[in-house]
């Protein structure tokens, strides 16, 4: 590929284009001082991120050298913690502190309710979640089996349906705003409401509740009230991912994305797309217009509160080239970029942030050390673009176990700008499989969920983000429910999110998060967070869930490998053949569920790590690969632009390499084989 030159750096063209004639103008940065400026943070950075990554690989050496010399031994839990310290592994406590971080958007700081995160490749999905600030009761229970009642009849409207919805919504109206329907028919109410010509607005913890009255509307001149629809204020914040749930390995890859991110900051990101044989176009949503009880007028947004997740420290990308010929690192790209871009928020028809800050999500980040680099580098970017110090706010993902051990230290490296911290099962559950890859074979996955230390981590991520002052300055969030189709199962479980003191979790749709919404009204979730003091111990996160003594059957084990080999393959054949990073993809049982990156790393390491131990063999594997390609291929087989899985196909050879292989990658991650395999795809086609 030919590269253009800028301030001793080789930048792609489409990159450097979409830099100089969409990014840059209306932010106040000239071109020269942009390109020299990156230059000079690549300078500086790239050397340190390099040697974060060298000693990420020490430790993880001391650690398999630690587990191989101890093999046959019972375990020591004080001599292994011992042995973390040792190592600079876990590092000391910092004194009692709380977070100073300011100028914090409400919806971060001072309201709990659900998030989304979308792909940044999408735009219509960018543009459902931006919009899912507000979503429709009626039509998120008539259209799932949350509502306990039969499903809908087939044909038109099912009357016999639309009834019970209505009821389950004013049970709902009655549980959450006692005097609603008073003020609905206009007599006497302590519940004090807004207007918006015919529409009653309430307000519950914090959340919005509208009643649409429209007479003229099929549902509402059937309604006694008029009652056409209950509008729930629903996902209050978006987190626009450029990480694990896109496939974005080049420039070209890259500059979609952040034109993504760009249409949002400028307000003017738009979708064609066809539905129900006719041409639609979504744009975002204006603000909602109220009208308080005194009379005055006021606005509410009408959009989610966006967040951009950049790219870890792992990864480079081939979009720019350092003077010494090498890829620069993607997370120092994204740093800067996303920032800039950023710059647009307020200065056309929409506004996100009305406090003016930058939201940027950093996963995959390990201890302290890794924070504070992230944090010299935000310091960096807003030297660069003249933004006053603390305007890029940092959501740490809780996601990697030398963060999770280290977490209090963690936050401290990042307390002037720390705005969310979120735990990621799924990658924690990959790393914890990988940092003790060698003390021998693990649990299988499902079991992993009632394992000693996923309880401490979860108890853990919220106490310490108390103890450091997070409540009512930044979010405390809770990891995502991975199965889109199974709202009813979601509505009884998800409220363990907000009454173990989240205020915020993760939703995979727009649906999802009005049926979630629900929940922070049942939830005083900053009631809750009172409650709760006592901080689980270090101790039982550093228990490793290993299987020791287990023997398990040929039927077992086969049942496992199926089950991991599926969800590889079924994951992999997208992302490589289609470039998609995060769909809802059947499980070995055809239940749909929404798969990334995260839950990639875990099943590949899983079965790594019983290769390694010989609980399985190669054969077994491969055999297992072999099986679940015929039955992935069955489950796409709908899929015009699906291509089968053959031992000779680059998406099996991938899949392949990433249980083979598993042991050998960094951290375990998955990125560095996938974006190999997926740079092959894309040069064959």
């Amino acid at each position: 590929m030919a590269y253009v030159e800028r301030s001793g750096l080789q930048v792609s063209p489409v990159l450097a284009d979409f830099i100089e004639s969409a990014a840059l103008p209306g932010t106040g940065v000239a071109p020269d001082r942009f390109w020299t400026g990156l230059a000079d943070i690549l300078a500086r950075f790239a050397p340190v991120n390099r040697a974060l990554l060298a000693k990420r690989e020490d430790l993880q050496a001391q650690i398999d050298a630690w587990h191989v010399a101890r093999a046959g031994q019972a375990w020591d839990a004080g001599a292994y913690r011992a042995f973390l310290t040792e190592i600079g592994y876990l590092v000391p406590e910092p004194a009692p502190f709380e977070i100073t971080t300011t100028n914090v958007d409400v919806e971060v700081a001072k309201m709990a309710g659900p998030q989304l995160v979308v792909p940044s490749l999408n735009t219509r999905f960018a543009l459902n979640a931006a919009n899912a600030r507000w979503g429709s009761l009626y039509d998120a229970l008539y259209g799932t089996d949350a509502l306990d009642a039969p499903p809908a009849k087939p044909g038109g409207y099912d009357v016999d349906r639309g009834a019970a919805v209505i009821a389950y919504a004013r049970a709902f109206l009655d549980r959450t705003v006692p005097g609603w329907e008073a003020a609905v028919k206009g007599g006497e109410t302590a519940q004090k409401f807004a207007r918006s010509g015919d529409n009653f607005l309430f307000m519950n913890n914090g959340l919005h509740i509208e009643v649409v009255i429209d007479r003229k509307h099929p549902i509402g001149r059937t309604d006694p009230l008029g009652i056409a629809d209950v509008i729930l204020e629903s996902a209050l914040s978006t987190i626009v991912d450029l990480e694990d749930s896109v496939a974005a390995v080049d420039a070209d890859d890259k500059v979609e994305a952040y034109r993504t991110w760009l249409g949002l900051m400028k307000g003017d990101l738009s979708a064609t797309f066809q539905k129900g044989g006719k041409a639609m176009t979504r744009s975002l949503e204006a603000d909602r217009e109220w009208t308080a009880p005194s009379g005055s007028k006021f606005t509410l947004p009408g959009r989610s509160l966006l967040f951009v997740r950049n790219v870890g420290h792992l990864m480079t990308n081939p979009a720019v080239l350092l003077p010494d010929g090498s890829e620069a690192p993607e997370g120092i790209l994204d740093a800067v970029i996303t920032s800039l871009i950023a710059m647009h928020d307020g200065k056309g028809a929409v506004r996100n942030s009305r406090t003016g800050s930058i939201y940027i999500v950093k996963p995959k980040m390990h201890g302290p050390e890794e924070a504070a680099f992230a944090n010299d580098l935000f310091d960096a970017t807003e030297d660069l673009l003249g933004l006053a110090r603390y305007t890029i706010k940092v959501g740490v993902m809780d996601e990697e176990r030398r963060t999770s051990a280290n977490l209090a230290a963690t936050i401290h490296a990042v307390r002037g700008r720390i705005a969310f911290i979120n735990t990621g099962f799924l990658d924690r559950t990959g790393d914890e499989i990988h940092t003790s890859m060698r003390a021998g074979p693990m649990v299988p996955k499902g079991e992993m969920k009632t394992s000693a230390w996923i309880k401490a981590y979860e108890g853990r991520n919220v106490a310490i983000g108390l103890a450091c002052g997070l409540s009512s300055k930044a979010q405390i969030g809770k990891g995502m429910w991975a199965a889109p189709d199974r709202m009813a199962d979601m509505m009884v479980q998800k409220i363990g999110h907000p009454m173990a003191g989240a205020n915020t979790a993760w939703v995979p749709s727009p649906t999802a998060a009005t049926l979630h919404a629900m929940h922070y009204h049942k939830v005083d979730v900053f009631a809750r967070q009172k409650e709760l003091t006592a901080i689980p111990p270090l101790g039982d996160l550093l228990s490793v869930p290993l299987a020791t003594g287990r023997n398990w059957s040929p039927a077992e084990i086969e049942r496992e490998l199926d089950n991991n080999a599926q969800g590889i393959l079924g994951y992999v054949v997208r992302w490589i053949d289609q470039g998609v990073g995060c769909s809802k993809v059947p499980d070995i049982d055809d239940v749909g569920l929404m798969e990334d990156r995260a839950t990639l790393r875990i099943s590949s390491q899983a079965l790594a790590n019983w290769l390694l131990h010989g609980v399985c063999t190669a054969e077994q594997v491969d055999a297992a690969l072999v099986r679940m390609a015929a039955k992935v291929d069955g489950q796409n087989a709908g899929d015009p632009l699906y291509r089968k899985l053959t031992p000779d196909s680059i998406a099996f050879k991938a899949a392949r390499a990433l249980v083979f292989e598993g042991v050998t990658q960094p951290s375990g991650y998955t990125e560095p084989l996938l974006h190999k395999f997926r740079q092959a795809a894309k040069a064959a086609a």
